[in-house]
């Protein structure tokens, strides 16, 4: 375990917020106000009390980071309208702004939501095509002060052979988009976006060179929560393979993941404090 992974960096926010990542992992919990999410589909669709207990739980057992999303982007998911995806977040991030100081993340590709969503009381834009279904998304981000993470995807797009030489290929052009709206390279962190368009080995092959990825010299995002290829591997019927997940997110904080998008907080966080503890002891031994 490098103790490089353990090294001081401040991702700058909206509304004046920052986050310290390197030292400890931060957890960034899912909470999804669609129909159709392949994990919690339904759960708290027009319900906002409840989505705002959940976002409420969420942060009590460790969560820095509650991460809202409108329009499922599982496999053949169906589209939702912009004035839709609005509909199901903006009164879910206004409730949550309200009673917790949290950090709230808008989980979208359209720029228009994702400027309502920081108007709204959001810190953080998390588009899932990097900038590039909706290159305006990065103007909100430098206009705002918005954090933006970039996510790679290799969906709908002619891919390098290999893994690695496709995050590059494809998040290149995502830090290009964004430095020429004028985002600020503090306020970005990638994301290699396993399970989309990838099959279970490539995402095998991916979290174990993810300390590849350390090259571009940003903070990373890793989302493995109950995603297919955790399932898959299992080799049985478990829906939410949360303690697999858990696994995963301990191999990807070795090779140098800073943040973690997951369904269940506590067996990650469990997890990861112990990951903490062995890269704290090896830094303080250098």
């Amino acid at each position: 375990m490098p103790a490089e992974n353990v090294r001081s960096r401040v991702w700058t926010l909206a509304h004046g917020r920052s986050l310290e990542l390197g030292p400890q992992s931060v957890l960034m919990g899912i909470l999804n106000v669609t129909p159709d999410s392949f994990s919690d589909g339904g759960a708290y669709r027009g319900d906002v009390p409840r989505a705002v207990d959940a976002a409420l739980r969420m942060i009590e057992e460790g969560a820095a980071i509650i991460d809202i999303g409108g329009e499922s982007t599982r496999p053949g998911a169906e589209p939702v309208e912009a004035e839709e995806e609005r509909r199901r977040v903006l009164p879910v991030i206004e409730a949550l702004a309200s009673r917790s100081d949290c950090l709230i993340s808008i989980d979208t590709y359209r720029s228009e939501t994702a400027r309502a969503a920081v108007q709204t009381g959001a810190h953080i834009v998390n588009d899932v095509w990097g900038a590039q279904r909706d290159p305006a998304i990065a103007e909100v981000a430098a206009t705002t002060g918005a954090g933006l993470c970039l996510m790679h995807t290799g969906r709908e797009r002619v891919r390098e052979s290999d893994a690695i030489a496709d995050q590059f290929q494809f998040l290149e052009t995502s830090l290009r988009i964004a430095a020429d709206a004028g985002v600020s390279t503090a306020q970005i962190v990638l994301d290699p976006g396993f399970g989309f368009g990838k099959d279970a080995a490539e995402n095998i092959n991916l979290m174990m060179r993810l300390d590849e990825l350390k090259a571009f010299g940003y903070p990373l995002l890793v989302g493995t929560s109950r995603k297919r290829f955790v399932r898959s591997t299992l080799g049985h019927g478990e829906a939410d393979a949360d303690v697999a997940t858990a696994a995963t997110s301990v191999l990807l904080r070795e090779r140098g993941a800073a943040i973690f998008r997951v369904h269940r907080i506590g067996p990650n966080r469990d997890a990861l404090a112990m990951v903490d503890a062995g890269l704290h002891a090896m830094a303080m031994a250098k």
